[in-house]
């Protein structure tokens, strides 16, 4: 059954899932509807199909299966489509305006004589052309939208699938609905499958199949790997598309030809690459042999004596293997140190900015996250970036990285030593970036842990840097005697080596040891949550003066399951946040969110506004970047918003439609600690 009419109030509406309760204005009657209905808003005119139910308590309802928005059909619901918000500019009196000096008109005029807008006081002509283009592309994203819907493929996509296919967009869908994998990212291939199968496509149809295989290079690249062995992509299209390996073989050919994906041999395996990964590496390549191959102009003289006066200033005696990795680096454009923790190479740092500095060159100290950035900046005592920032990186269209990843030019850098430290974290992209940036004949300098966690992104960066065998590298091993005195680094690096925990008595000078690492083996999930509960409720407050809010963090591997993030954010809040004095809360995206929450953001937001105060002054800017961790300082219902604090002080105003850009950070997992941001 279908009905036609106008939304008149919206009496509940779900933000997570957009599942509405709503008045509904009919010809006929006024009936309450109840589905789910993302950005409908009070005024929107709908034809919605479904039934009629009777609800125990609420009596009878409308309850919407699907709907289409539909132009308004009465002045009175012109008028008020126009003030809901939809047009930007466009409130409740100047809606009146328009309708009253337009009538029948209205909608005409908007979509071919914008101009005449301007024929109302307070319209300029340039204002009136932009509320047409509102109206007219708010149209064609609801049309898009009703059409996706069908299909259980979110409203969050329609705005994208305008702005890439235009006003024909559902038609260029309908005759190849796999054009949805290029366009969006995080769509679910199953989903436009089932519709490209419900309009008629075969199993075998070649756009099918060459859309799967580029759904499995894409997914891999989620993994963090920036190709795929071609035999273990082939079983994986097979199982994906129920087709035969003839199939997936013409389809591998055709992308091929069509320059969409690059094949190489190595060491007798073939791999495949989505061809814009394959470009990256090339580059990265490219780039960095052209970068050591300059003219070594930055090297200083007599670097012998350069250390000695070094050591003699800062009281440090630098092994022999640290004074190898500083002439290495004087001696090469293009240099990598590397080694577990305690091994010396904040120190080399050091020492390179004092000396580098005391012939008047410029260091340029920079880390691809804000934590490590952070840090940077405590060990040497100078300003550290996040790469981010220092390559002034703008709004990249993160969804289209693996098609096109040669647009951003990228700020060059002013220096004439730079040094990227924790390098691991370091993905191809953020390389590629980077190398852009560096004039010919600048020093740069990679640190880091081969053997720590790989970049959340594609590419082992580092590790693949080593094995080339291209790069001057040194291998720090020997563990200093301030940093042998930490439990956290000698098993650090006992793992490293197969070992196990050290033990009481294992070692002559256990005893001498800071206690800064505590093994508790738990036999059971409900047990080990109690412990991490008690961590962080009292007993590391008594044990070493650690507060929660500013010393602790929790980690966990995995999001699911009892010791997930999930779970344990849940505990935590519960322990550490209650809300004994009934403040106002904010339920989103299966998270209820209040005062005094930790939150972390967790995907690049480059329009947000922020302020914060530097040296009494109030500064200003946009962009909250993906793993920066903040406090919930206000839920404002009035303005149905949510003030958070970030760590590096700027404050950013969050309206409750962009809460599921955050998440509770109590606990958050091992690979989301990386990309942590100041």
């Amino acid at each position: 059954m279908e009905i036609t009419g106008e939304i008149q109030d919206i009496i509940y509406k779900n933000e997570i899932n957009s599942y509405t309760i709503a008045e509904f204005e009919t010809e006929d009657e006024t009936t309450t509807v109840v589905g789910y209905l993302p950005f409908i808003n009070s005024g929107d005119t709908l034809k919605v199909i479904g039934k009629f139910v009777e609800h125990k308590e609420y009596g009878r309802q409308f309850k919407i299966d699907t709907f289409e928005k539909l132009m308004p059909q009465t002045l009175g619901a012109l008028e008020r489509y126009l003030a809901n918000g939809n047009i930007k500019g466009i409130g409740e009196a100047l809606a009146k305006r328009i309708v009253k000096r337009f009538g029948e008109e209205t909608i005409p005029i908007f979509k071919y004589e914008p101009k005449r807008l301007a024929e109302i006081k307070g319209i300029s002509e340039s204002k009136a052309i932009q509320m047409s283009e509102d109206f007219i592309q708010n149209w064609e994203v609801w049309q898009i939208v009703g059409f996706l819907e069908r299909f259980g493929i979110g409203a969050e996509h329609a705005k994208k699938v305008f702005d890439l296919l235009g006003a024909n967009a559902i038609e260029q869908i309908e005759a190849n609905p796999y054009i949805l994998i290029d366009i969006a990212r995080g769509v679910d291939f199953k989903q436009i499958d089932k519709m490209a199968l419900d309009l008629g496509i075969n199993y075998d149809n070649e756009k099918r199949v060459v859309s799967g295989i580029k759904y499995g290079l894409i997914r891999s690249t989620y993994n963090g790997h920036a190709c795929v062995l071609k035999n273990n992509l082939i079983e994986f299209v097979i199982d994906l598309l129920d087709v035969s390996t003839e199939n997936v073989e013409d389809g591998l050919i055709r992308l091929k030809v069509k320059d969409e994906i690059i094949t190489e041999q190595r060491e007798g395996e073939e791999y495949v690459y989505l061809q814009a990964f394959f470009n990256t590496e090339a580059e990265i390549a490219i780039r960095i042999n052209r970068l050591q191959n300059a003219k070594n102009v930055k090297k200083v003289a007599h670097m012998e004596s350069e250390l000695k006066k070094v050591e003699a200033k800062s009281s440090i005696e630098l092994s022999e293997k640290q004074k190898e990795a500083i002439k290495l680096i004087n001696d090469n454009n293009v240099a990598i140190i590397t080694g577990g923790p305690g091994t010396g190479k904040t120190t080399i740092i050091k020492t390179m900015i004092d000396i580098y500095e005391e012939k008047g060159k410029k260091v340029v100290l920079c880390a691809p996250t804000g934590r490590a950035a952070k840090r940077m900046t405590e060990t040497t005592g100078k300003e550290a970036s996040t790469l981010h920032r220092l390559l002034e990186i703008g709004k990249i269209d993160e969804d289209s990285l693996y098609k096109n990843t040669s647009d951003y030019e990228g700020a060059p850098i002013d220096g004439d030593l730079i040094v990227v430290d924790e390098m691991s974290m370091v993905d191809m992209f953020l390389m590629n970036y980077l190398l852009k940036c560096i004039y010919q004949g600048t020093k740069l300098v990679l640190v880091g842990d081969e053997d720590q966690l790989a970049s959340v992104g594609p590419g082992c960066v580092l590790k693949d840097l080593i094995y080339s065998e291209q790069i001057a590298t040194i291998h720090l091993d020997k563990i200093f005697r301030q940093a042998a005195k930490s439990k956290i680094v000698l098993n650090a690096h006992r793992v490293n080596q197969g070992e196990g925990f050290l033990k009481k008595g294992e070692d002559e000078i256990l005893e001498e040891m800071l206690d800064d690492f505590f093994f508790i083996k738990g036999m059971s999930q409900e047990k080990m949550l109690a412990e991490v509960i008690s961590l962080c409720t009292g007993r590391l407050q008594n044990y070493g003066d650690y507060d929660f809010f500013q010393n602790i963090q929790v980690l966990s591997p995995t999001k699911k399951g009892m010791l997930g993030t999930k779970e344990l954010n849940k505990a935590l809040q519960q322990q550490l946040n209650p809300n004994i004095e009934n403040l106002p809360e904010k339920a989103s995206m299966g998270a209820v969110y209040r005062a005094g929450d930790r939150v972390m953001q967790i995907k690049n937001n480059y329009d947000i506004y922020w302020e914060k105060q530097v040296s009494g002054k109030k500064e200003m800017g946009s962009g909250v970047f993906n793993g920066e961790i903040g406090t919930i300082t206000e839920i404002n219902e009035k303005e149905k918003k949510v003030e958070i604090r970030f760590d590096d002080e700027k404050v950013a105003w969050y309206e409750f439609s962009n809460l599921d850009q955050i998440e509770h950070s109590y606990a958050i997992t091992i690979h989301k600690s990386q990309r942590k941001r100041v």
